[in-house]
């Protein structure tokens, strides 16, 4: 026998371990809340849930066996979800006793940190209003009133939606598989969140309450200063993407996810993928005039957006519109202009940091825009990317009926066309700025919808796993944020790339890529999510989908690969 086991009495309490070592043992049955309290972990903002043996869970999770806790605070992409999901119940539960008539509808997020919401029938709210439901949130704050799940019988949840006039919601789950549904409850409202919660309201301090357009802005913390609110910003062309979109909704009569599956199952996804692209040609048709009616003044325009906003199809697009009113758009591709590896700049790491702007030869770049301008012929530069060396080119000149496409992350950076006249360069941000929500109070956002698009197109075209794409989507949205969206309101005119069927389509892509992530990985957690948000949309095959579309820049079959307009 071996001498070092030894029998011993059932142990009645269990004991966690934290990251920096320390350990402590409690009760079976103790919250991870309460061991969080007894460690006081130092954090960069304020801790709203935790990771259990690798699992993201809630704070008030009962803990029954030995456990490792990572705390997740609002400095994490998954706290801050979970802050202001909390923050938009708390908003609802407050109106719901203030306004017991209305419902609130949840519609987007603002750049400086917070959601546009409106009450139903278009009806304001009054200078009083507001601040009658922002003190009422705050006395439901202040009372650190509990936020629990309880699982109720799925004909008793939809009658709850129904009653609440929540028909959206309850259209969307009648067709669940399961018998019941998992509802949030606080103050005596219930409702259904997709994702978890805070454990009581006295996490919910840090928040605003500002009119905005015809509605009002739900304001809270960004994850980059999770201890403070931004100043806030008016954002009058954001606004009105949102508007034109909800007008596209109406036109194409899908303004939900329940809307869109009933479209799917009654035979019309051919018509509303037909329209939503007939849209994004109206855009680009529109685009496209804006910068004739410009001319001869404009010669150049620059092209900018986050990752798998569809920019590269776009620029295609856009080139043949310009081409059909007479414009011959030459493209002069960025990354040639990249300095030689030995004078590349490197980021906090060490590494190579290829998205600075310091990356770029600019005053290379700014002589070769003046000189076409003047019509001087160049030696166009190619970077040799296997030897970090810039290499020459052929020669390029333009005409008088030219204008030069420049599509790249710096585009709207001032700096990159410092010296040429202010009128003579148009700037278009390109993003998919808005998406089809679950229902009037959960959200899906954007940057998910763009992180599908990437996990589909990198599996197909780049080797690389889901797993490998969520591993580099920090940096992508470290990149973003540095670089492109501080110069998005230099833009003469946004872009909005999504497509209202698009996440039905990647649905049966995506899925099995994110079922391969390891479990017990971070990556697997954010897998999670996503297939968790997926499980609400009815597929589509992508057979249907216009072979020009910005969503073949994704799933393949794209018309537009190979297709150069400028080099003919």
């Amino acid at each position: 026998m071996n001498s070092k086991i030894i029998p011993a009495p059932v142990r009645k309490d269990i004991q966690v371990v934290f990251p920096d070592g320390r350990a402590f043992n409690g009760p079976k049955g103790t919250t991870a809340e309460e061991f969080i309290r007894a460690a006081a972990p130092q954090t960069r903002g304020r801790i709203v849930a935790v990771l259990v043996n690798g699992n993201l869970r809630e704070l008030s999770l009962s803990l029954q066996d030995d456990a490792t806790l990572v705390p997740v605070t609002m400095a994490d992409s998954d706290g801050v979800r979970i802050y202001r999901r909390s923050l938009s119940f708390l908003m609802i539960a407050a109106a719901a006793e203030i306004f017991p008539e209305d419902i609130i509808t949840v519609h987007h997020s603002m750049p400086f940190g917070g959601y546009y919401c409106e009450r139903n029938g278009g009806r304001q709210l009054t200078d009083e209003d507001l601040d009658q439901l922002r003190n009422r949130m705050r006395e439901i704050v202040d009372a650190d009133l509990p936020i629990t799940q309880v699982k109720v019988p799925l004909n008793e949840a939809l009658e709850i939606f129904r009653q609440s006039g929540d028909l959206e919601k309850a259209d969307l789950f009648a067709k669940r598989r399961k018998d019941y549904l998992k509802l949030y409850e606080m103050n005596g409202v219930r409702d259904y969140f997709h994702g978890f919660m805070v454990s009581s309201t006295g996490y919910l301090d840090l928040f605003d309450l500002h009119h905005y357009s015809d509605g009002f802005i739900l304001q809270f913390p960004r994850r980059h200063e999770p201890d403070r609110l931004q100043p806030f910003e008016d954002e009058p062309r954001l606004v009105r993407v949102f508007r034109e979109y909800d007008e596209w909704l109406s036109i194409i009569g899908i303004p939900s996810v329940a809307a869109l599956n009933r479209a799917i199952r009654n035979g019309q996804t051919q018509e509303a993928i037909l329209v939503a692209e007939a849209l994004h040609n109206r855009q680009l048709a529109s685009i496209a005039a804006d910068i004739a009616s410009l001319r001869p003044h404009v010669r150049v325009v620059m092209i900018s957006g986050p990752s798998s906003a569809g920019k590269t199809t776009f620029s295609k697009r856009l080139a043949i519109q310009l081409i059909a009113l007479g414009i011959r758009p030459v493209a002069i591709p960025m990354d040639n202009y990249f300095v030689n590896r030995d004078l590349t700049p490197r980021d906090e790491k060490g590494d190579y940091d290829f998205e600075a702007l310091e990356a770029v030869d600019l005053a290379l770049f700014r002589q070769h825009l003046k000189s076409l301008m003047n019509g001087e012929t160049i030696d166009q530069p190619r970077y040799n990317f296997h030897t970090g060396a810039r290499e020459t080119g052929p020669p390029l000149s333009i005409g008088s009926d030219s204008v030069l496409l420049i599509e790249g992350i710096h585009g709207l950076n001032p700096k990159l066309v410092e010296g040429l006249p202010e009128d003579c360069v148009y700037r278009i941000f390109v993003s998919a700025l808005t998406q089809l929500n679950l229902d009037k109070h959960n959200r899906v956002p954007t940057t998910d919808t763009r992180m599908l698009r990437r996990i589909v197109r990198d599996a197909a075209r780049r080797g690389y796993s889901a797993a490998d794409t969520i591993r580099r989507w920090p940096s992508v949205r470290r990149g973003e944020k540095n670089h492109i969206f501080p110069f998005q309101n230099n833009a003469n005119v946004f872009f909005n790339s999504a497509l209202v069927y698009e996440l039905s389509v990647l649905k049966p892509l995506a899925q099995p890529l994110l079922l391969q992530v390891e479990s017990g990985t971070p990556e697997r957690i954010e897998a999670n999510r996503l297939l968790a948000f997926l499980q609400w949309f009815d597929p589509i095959e992508g057979e249907g989908i216009p072979s020009d579309s910005i969503l073949r820049e994704f799933t393949g079959g794209s018309i537009l690969e190979k297709f150069e307009p400028w080099q003919r």
